[in-house]
């Protein structure tokens, strides 16, 4: 336990807050109920050294030149992975980080969620343009009524919802209660993630006209999936997606109080299979997920419609599509809040997975930070 608390401190109000989150970010299964997702084997720590990258020079806040381990601390990191042509080649872990627990990774749960997608729409069970009511009838007189599953997986339902991370009193704070994630409200039921993604309503455009980023568009995602593949959403992800990639330890999914799984956020894994996910990306699905479904990552999101959307600052020729980003010019990247990346650079053939608990969900400075890092390492190697 992080030196200055015990277990009985860290609770439901204040495990996304550090110093709590130092702990609770790899113990997550104790504060949230949570399902497994199980590898084929587990094992232990797996540990390559620092030597590799120790003389690196990165970018710290507000672009000041800084040495790696100063980049690492200040941008509050857990774990550091790096992978070049299929290969561990480093990896950093903070002293209170145990590199053999799972970490949660956040909305980087929504690109596997993605990679998902793709091998059960390869199979036949669901299409891409399928309406959603087809599968989740319960989304009559919502928001999602008239939008499709490619609606979903690129972010470009039109609804009335703010994505507020930081808000404790409105539609977001319901939402993180659906989710079990927050307590509950004094005289007011748990409710579940399904029963509240129903009521949310349109906004005012159109779908598929603007990127809107809302995390309960990829929870309504693993509900379709569950039901188009015919099981709970923790076990298809370990059939299509965990075995077959030859994870190395068990993971975690957060479920609701229904067993309802936190697609959109809720995934712990540890950062070694973290960079795995993204090497097989890097590969092309590496006989996992369809070569077509990764190609179409790349190439089959629409720039016009990001740049209808709220995060061009670093990436004004992006795109997002099937939850995941490309950057425009050759990279592609999957982000969760509190620090949490998939990094690929396939010219260079360098994989970076990145745990962190950051003490604001989202920090533009340190976004930059990580990504001027990233660009670093990946031409260093």
């Amino acid at each position: 336990m992080t030196t200055g608390f015990t277990r009985k401190d860290v609770t439901l109000e204040n495990w996304r807050i550090r110093p709590y989150s130092t702990w609770a970010f790899q113990n997550v299964q104790e504060v949230v109920p949570s399902a497994t997702i199980r590898a084929k084997a587990t094992a232990g720590s797996e540990q390559i050294g620092a030597s590799g990258l120790g003389s690196l020079d990165a970018t710290g806040l507000h672009g000041r030149k800084v040495t790696l381990l100063e980049w690492l601390e200040q941008t509050e990191t857990d774990s550091l992975v790096v992978m070049k042509s299929g290969r561990f080649v480093f990896d950093w872990h903070a002293d209170h980080r145990d590199p053999s627990r799972p970490h949660i990774i956040f909305s980087v749960s929504k690109s596997l969620t993605g990679l998902l997608a793709g091998a059960l729409i390869a199979e036949g069970a669901l299409g891409a343009e399928d309406p959603i009511i087809r599968h989740i009838p319960e989304a009559k007189g919502s928001a999602f009524a008239d939008a499709t599953l490619r609606h979903l997986l690129d972010m470009q339902v039109s609804v009335d919802f703010i994505e507020d991370y930081l808000d404790k009193t409105g539609a977001f704070d319901r939402y993180r209660r659906a989710t079990g994630w927050n307590p509950s409200a004094p005289g007011e039921p748990s409710g579940d993630l399904l029963s509240f993604m129903s009521t949310i309503q349109k906004g005012e455009s159109e779908h598929g006209v603007n990127y809107a980023y809302r995390s309960p568009d990829t929870d309504l995602m693993g509900v379709v999936l569950e039901r188009a593949g015919g099981d709970r959403f923790h076990r298809l992800l370990e059939r299509y997606l965990w075995q077959p990639m030859g994870a190395r330890s068990d993971a975690q999914i957060t479920v609701d109080r229904i067993g309802t799984a936190r697609a959109a956020g809720g995934i712990s894994v540890t950062t070694h299979d973290m960079a795995r996910v993204g090497e097989l990306v890097r590969q092309g699905g590496a006989g996992v997920i369809p070569e077509r479904w990764i190609a179409d990552m790349w190439s089959g999101g629409s720039n016009a419609v990001w740049q209808r959307g709220g995060q061009t600052t670093l990436f004004p020729t992006g795109t997002y599509r099937s939850f995941w980003y490309t950057t425009g010019e050759g990279k592609m990247f999957a982000l969760g809040i509190h620090g949490q990346w998939i990094w690929i650079d396939p010219a260079s053939e360098v994989v970076i997975a990145k745990q962190s608990s950051q003490s604001q969900p989202i920090s533009d400075p340190m976004k930059a930070a990580n990504v001027a890092s990233f660009r670093q390492i990946a031409r260093s190697l």
